[in-house]
């Protein structure tokens, strides 16, 4: 025999078979496993660029929704300055109102006052 015999009579040759078979086995799982890697973080990329852009949606609208509640908060803003300025002008009328109904409720005592004067003198 040329091949020398180990322990347990297995020749060096089919240990080194052996070892190489083992080793192509390995290298070949380490590959798969590298590709299911590849794999999970290509998938989780996606995700992450998914909720980013569904993200940049939400900021988008949020931030539209906003232009339109500063819109209408002006918008009510100046309705209400131009009620305060109606008022204004409501109380003016009144006021002005009130100063005649005073002047010709005066006026009209005073006519009163006069006629009971004359007739008095006129007794």
């Amino acid at each position: 025999m040329s091949a020398e015999t180990g322990v347990g009579g297995d020749s060096i040759e089919d240990r080194i078979r052996e070892a190489e078979r083992r080793l192509e086995e390995a290298a070949s799982l380490a590959a798969e496993a590298e590709k299911r890697a590849e794999a999970e973080i290509q998938a989780l990329e996606a995700d992450l660029e998914r909720e980013r852009g569904e993200k940049e949606q939400a900021l988008a609208a949020a931030e539209q929704r906003l232009g339109e509640i500063e819109s209408q908060v002006e918008a009510a803003e100046q309705q209400v300055e131009a009620a305060e300025r109606r008022a204004a002008v409501v109380e003016e009328t009144i006021a002005d109102e009130l100063a005649r109904a005073r002047e010709g409720a005066a006026s009209w005592l005073q006519s009163q006052l006069d006629a009971i004067r004359r007739e008095a003198e006129g007794r």
